[in-house]
């Protein structure tokens, strides 16, 4: 096992990064522990650690979370804390039980906002034409 793996998650427009090392289970986002979070945020962030109970407690996580909003910084959180989680451990099963319950924990999401278009005020939206 290494001493302290890093890696990065992104959702929207944020991107996470976490270090895992060893340790007695304290987690920490942008230097607040993660019962400091509400409880919807915290259900997302805590989401591979549930999965990952018996490394939960032997490590230390603390997390790097910048851009968007609330939301999809969780999700960047949680995408980050599974890939340092699987790495740092180096098990093939636990990577198995990450991609069987959702991808998006080892994968980040690749979708982004679509560029706006000339003759319009958005990405799709149009200036109305009246022929009357």
């Amino acid at each position: 096992m290494a001493e302290v793996v890093i890696a990065s998650g992104k959702r929207k427009s944020a991107i996470a990064r976490a270090y895992v090392s060893k340790g007695k289970g304290t987690i920490k986002i942008n230097k607040l522990n993660l019962l400091a979070y509400p409880e919807y945020i915290r259900q997302i962030i805590a989401e591979p650690l549930q999965l990952a109970e018996k490394y939960s407690k032997k490590v230390n996580i603390r997390v790097r979370v910048e851009g968007g909003g609330p939301v999809s910084q969780a999700e960047a959180a949680r995408t980050a804390i599974a890939k340092a989680l699987a790495e740092f451990t180096g098990d093939e099963e636990l990577k198995r039980i990450f991609m069987e319950y959702d991808r998006t924990l080892l994968v980040s999401d690749t979708r982004r906002k679509e560029p706006k278009k000339q003759l319009g005020r958005g990405a799709r939206k149009r200036k109305q034409k009246s022929y009357r």
